[in-house]
């Protein structure tokens, strides 16, 4: 923790004390920035297990706060949403599973190392069978950077689907399923257990095509400020994050009723 950090529960304490209380907080902000050694020799003096605890504390009710308005913000542009849907692309060759005239449409931003994503491609699967001939399920690639598998498992899908978008769903299942296994090892494998052309695959993953089909679906997640996954978009109605099945439903019942 940084001694910028460890300024504002100290001059708390600082403020608090009897003896300091004709000092205003500037004064004592200014005192402290120009000699921030002074912050060192309080600790050194004081009961460093209280004022530790109350470090953590005042970061804890920061997270708290914080995630609230977070959930505000959502909740409103959720809202925002019911009244003026978002508009992803989908077009003739977009990937998408479900029915062709499906009253419910959820777009998926997805990573297919991301543990979340995981969850989120189970609550696809449950979603799928509830609302079977009302519902379609449409992925899109959302790659983070912290996840060394992810751009390359999703090369091997967009090239599995050039050969056969059948086959290219299984395998984007099998992805799922097998999160530890992935690598280029296990694509292959899998692509020869499907009864894909391997070094054609193996070849198109590395495609100007498949590159710019990736790169159409991460720049399309940024367009709408998604930056995490996994993202959803459920009838022009924004859901970030690994939310229970309730939370679609949810929406789904909201956007259904708003038609």
């Amino acid at each position: 923790m940084t001694i910028r950090r460890l300024m504002t529960p100290l001059l708390s304490l600082l403020l608090a004390a009897p003896a300091l209380a004709a000092i205003s907080r500037e004064d004592l902000k200014r005192a402290l920035d120009a000699n921030p050694d002074l912050v060192l020799d309080a600790l050194k003096k004081s009961d460093k297990s209280k004022f530790f605890t109350y470090v953590m504390e005042s970061q804890q009710a920061f997270q708290k706060k914080k995630g609230e308005e977070e959930e505000k913000r959502m909740l409103a542009e959720r809202e925002s949403a019911l009244k003026n849907p978002w508009k992803p692309s989908i077009g003739a060759d977009t990937r998408v599973r479900g029915a062709k005239d499906a009253t419910i449409t959820i777009v998926e931003y997805s990573d297919f190392q991301c543990p979340y994503c995981k969850h989120g491609h189970n609550n696809m699967e449950t979603l799928l069978k509830k609302y079977a001939g009302k519902m379609r399920v449409v992925f899109k690639n959302k790659p983070l950077p912290g996840h060394a598998q992810a751009i390359p498992a999703a090369q091997w899908f967009e090239a599995v689907a050039l050969q056969s978008p059948e086959k290219a769903w299984t395998f984007h299942d099998r992805l799922f399923e097998n999160q530890d296994k992935l690598g280029e090892d296990y694509y292959k494998k899998l692509a020869a257990e499907l009864g894909v052309d391997v070094a054609k695959a193996a070849k198109d993953a590395k495609s100007e095509g498949v590159k710019k089909k990736i790169d159409a679906d991460i720049q399309e997640a940024e367009s709408f400020d998604i930056t995490g996954t996994p993202a959803y978009i459920i009838n022009g109605v924004p859901l970030r994050g690994a939310y229970p099945v309730e939370a679609f439903e949810d929406i789904i019942a909201k956007t259904l009723a708003a038609k």
